[in-house]
């Protein structure tokens, strides 16, 4: 079943943080949008060429509106800057999902981390923690307290969040929360790439939960070799060289695939797996689902044998 889709309105733009901006975007003629859970995210068609992915951050009860926070990337690629100088309240932008690969699971205890724009995703979370009467802490970095965003609404959970700017505090003591881990507690964590690599690195195996917005540097754990995709749904047969994606290989092909960022963060292209063993290169999918194989993102991972038969 494909995705919502629609074209939606900036409602309201708002300054979160120093280079962060706040989007609420509704449906034009005040439709409910759909439902969503924490750590859930959308897609949003900014421009020809520019479709980015960024996480829900408002209320989920809340069907009428979506909000989003947009980090002004002076090493991106254009999408967050053309957000910030041009997307105006009142200015339209196509959006798809939601979709959730960071679920918030239920536990008796939480600790969170975030740093930068990842605490986009945590604020959902913390609220559901607080509902379930789940105990919880976040742990929250910055590069200055001005730059860090949402410091407002974190202040109402008192000493249960930690702020902690790196021109005052210097690098988060992950040691303080990963070190000693009690049963039941899971540990969810997003922001830039060399804070998740430490957390994973310190974290006790099993309990950590975690999203990249940026593909996790890995060696390919099969050989670069042509293989063939057998499309189940017409029996159609296409052969993927090496150095070609099974997404651009059926793309050429004419076949209608969804995608979206084409470096398996943002799991758009998530497709079901019939028969076959992939090779995953992702940095989306846990550990638990790539062992049992029963789903690939084609924009990145290819096959280990010579055949893969796809839900295509």
């Amino acid at each position: 079943m494909n995705p919502y889709e629609a074209e939606l309105v900036v409602d309201r733009r708002e300054t979160a943080a120093d280079g962060v901006l706040a989007l609420t975007l509704r449906h034009p003629l005040g439709e409910p949008l759909p439902a969503w859970e924490p750590g859930a995210h959308i897609d949003v068609v900014i421009g020809p060429g520019l479709e980015r992915q960024y996480s829900l951050c408002g209320d989920p009860a809340d069907r009428q509106v979506w909000r989003i926070a947009v980090l002004r990337e002076a090493e991106g690629r254009g999408g967050s800057a053309y957000v910030h100088a041009e997307l105006r309240s009142g200015g339209k932008v196509r959006a798809r999902g939601p979709r959730n690969h960071f679920p918030l699971e239920p536990a008796s205890r939480y600790r969170f981390v975030a740093g930068g724009i990842g605490v986009t995703p945590i604020l959902p979370m913390l609220a559901a923690a607080e509902a379930a009467g789940a105990e919880w802490t976040l742990l929250y970095g910055g590069r200055t307290r001005n730059s860090m965003a949402f410091t407002g609404e974190l202040e109402r959970y008192g000493d249960r969040v930690a702020i902690a700017p790196e021109d005052e505090s210097g690098l988060l003591d992950l040691a303080s929360v990963l070190d000693d881990v009690p049963e039941g507690t899971l540990v969810y964590c997003c922001g830039p790439a060399p804070l998740l690599d430490a957390v994973e690195a310190r974290c006790p195996a099993g309990v950590l939960r975690l999203e990249r917005f940026r593909p996790k540097e890995a060696a390919p754990s099969g050989p670069e070799a042509e293989f063939e995709v057998v499309l189940a749904r017409s029996g159609r047969t296409v052969a993927v060289p090496p150095g070609v994606s099974v997404l651009d290989a059926v793309r050429t092909a004419g076949v209608e695939v969804l995608y979206s960022c084409t470096e398996g963060t943002c799991g758009t292209c998530e497709t079901d797996v019939v028969e076959g063993e992939p090779d995953h290169r992702d940095s989306v999918l846990t550990d638990e689902e790539r062992a049992a194989g029963e789903t690939m993102l084609i924009c990145v991972s290819r096959c280990r044998g010579r055949r893969l038969v796809l839900d295509l």
